[in-house]
């Protein structure tokens, strides 16, 4: 019967139980690694949906309209630019849209008042009242801890695979620790990377 034919590593020679345990451990930290930063960018997308005083082109990111029977983002059939701080320019690139890209920006649930002036559909940011900023910090911290319980609940799935390995005595206490310590290194970085979506977020809130 012929022998199990191991796999090489990279320098042609079979690999040891060592270099094996290690790719077991590091396929688990990158399977985390990336869900992590999913769910950071879910986390950014969700903050951006949220209307602040400072107009910034990436609100009109979720507004659709119909074009040749199919519903697509607006930045599909116009320039979206910013015209100053306050306010979004939106330039069709076919005059026949105009009046559907307004009525698509002024139907959506943003609270936008768009006013087509030429080609051009001015999209100004209404003020935001001191009550309405107060509602809208609470639900971008909402939102932050959402991101945050992701990032967590991440973490637990990998310290629980890393934790079967160690009771299938695939590894030793010793890696089991050194990777539950680098999945840990990787939850901060990226909860940090989620409270400064936050600060920013809560500053752009608060800006007259």
């Amino acid at each position: 019967m012929p022998s199990e034919r191991l796999e090489t590593r990279s320098d042609g020679l079979p690999p040891t139980l060592s270099h094996r345990k290690n790719n077991m451990i590091n396929d688990i930290q990158k399977t985390a690694e990336g869900k992590m930063q999913r769910s950071v960018e879910v986390l950014k997308e969700n903050l951006a949906k949220v209307r602040t005083g400072r107009a910034h082109t990436g609100l009109l990111d979720q507004v659709e309209v119909e074009y040749w029977g199919s519903m697509v983002p607006v930045s599909q059939v116009a320039n979206v630019t910013l015209l100053d701080a306050r306010t979004i320019g939106v330039k069709p690139f076919e005059g026949n849209m105009a009046a559907k890209v307004e009525k698509a920006i002024r139907d959506s649930n943003l609270g936008l008042n768009p006013a087509a002036v030429g080609d051009l559909i001015r999209v100004p940011m209404p003020m935001l009242t001191e009550e309405r900023r107060k509602d809208l910090i609470k639900v971008v911290r909402g939102e932050a801890e959402e991101g945050r319980v992701s990032i967590r609940n991440v973490r637990r799935d990998a310290n629980d695979h890393i934790k079967k390995l160690l009771k299938d005595k695939e590894i030793s206490e010793d890696e089991a620790r050194r990777g539950e310590e680098a999945v840990q290194k990787l939850t901060d970085k990226y909860i940090t990377e989620a409270d400064k979506l936050l600060t920013t977020k809560e500053e752009d809130l608060m800006a007259i």
